[in-house]
């Protein structure tokens, strides 16, 4: 993974204990041993009655969600890959409120109230960030910058064998209309954008442009805080990303690609990014050589609702 791009917080002398727990996947928060106040954010005194008398405990870091926004806009350029972010207060069942991120979620499927669980974010490596996901969300509870088959290997969607697919005879005009659809596929697996494939690419194109190369002078320059990806490079990984459809066409003797009747580079992808895909059929028509179907890509940097890539897609079974 590239480097953290992001701000992040400096723990102080009286908050390091909370910053540690974080480390040790452990929800930590001050009570006052005088009047049993729970306490939070850190602090050197009880707010209550005043004392110093002040001891760290283990919680459970549960609690409900007080309220929550959903920004669209970043609120820093260093965070364009996350949009849209949801912004939330956290009520821990110890009483004391906290401000956090919610992640695995739609925000459309949130709701104030609901039960939610601790997520350690270890992605920035020098320190753990704690974000929140719903109660009965199969989100993890550890994100981390560790790939799991391997630098820019994509990973499974699952470990269970897929399902068969049914048929579709491309002969079959009929039935290969009754593909398209305006419902998107579910995502494809995850491929790391990594700043050495984007070099690698850089060199095997010529375009090595600081804005894709340089991270540094991007952190400093650029306005999205780091480096990106080539929009190509991105397109030309569409080919590692493996779209779950529930169907196989079949009775086709070549497959010819026509090329895009669209493509878009709708947002960046920064690099130490995951991307993924879903499509669906768009079209589908009858030519003299056979029949042609439009499939419509979009590539999505993991987590943004955003599509880094469009693609409408034009191949032809013959």
């Amino acid at each position: 993974m590239g480097a953290w791009n992001k701000p992040l917080p400096h723990p102080t002398e009286t908050s390091r204990p909370y910053w540690d727990g974080l480390k040790a996947h452990q929800v930590r928060l001050q009570r006052c041993e005088a009047c049993g106040r729970w306490i939070f954010f850190p602090r050197a005194h009880c707010p209550a009655c005043a004392s110093r008398s002040l001891a760290w405990h283990e919680v459970t870091g549960e609690g409900t969600l007080y309220t929550f926004t959903v920004a669209r806009i970043p609120t820093l350029p260093e965070f364009a890959d996350e949009g849209p972010q949801v912004l939330a207060v956290v009520e821990l069942d110890e009483g004391p409120h906290l401000n956090t991120t919610i992640v695995g979620v739609a925000p459309a499927a949130l709701r104030v109230g609901e039960r939610v669980r601790p997520v350690f974010d270890d992605r920035p490596g020098e320190i753990t960030l704690l974000r929140y996901t719903p109660v009965g969300s199969s989100h993890p509870g550890v994100l981390t910058s560790e790939p799991t088959k391997g630098e820019g290997e994509p990973k499974p969607v699952a470990e269970t064998a897929a399902p068969a697919k049914r048929k579709v005879s491309c002969k079959d005009l009929g039935a290969m209309k009754a593909l398209v659809s305006e419902e998107w596929s579910g995502w494809s697996n995850e491929f790391l954008v990594s700043q050495e494939i984007t070099d690698q690419f850089a060199a095997l194109s010529g375009d090595d442009y600081w804005i894709h190369t340089d991270p540094e002078r991007a952190k400093a320059q650029s306005p999205f805080g780091t480096t990106i990806a080539h929009g190509m490079l991105v397109l030309s990984l569409a080919s590692r990303l493996k779209l779950p459809l529930d169907y196989e066409i079949v009775d086709f003797g070549n497959i010819v690609n026509y090329g895009s009747d669209r493509l878009r580079f709708a947002a960046p992808v920064p690099s130490g990014r995951r991307i993924h895909a879903r499509g669906r059929v768009k079209a589908v028509d009858s030519v003299k050589s056979g029949v042609q179907v439009t499939m419509e890509i979009a590539i999505h940097v993991v987590g943004s609702e955003r599509p880094s890539v469009l693609n409408e897609l034009v191949m032809l079974y013959m």
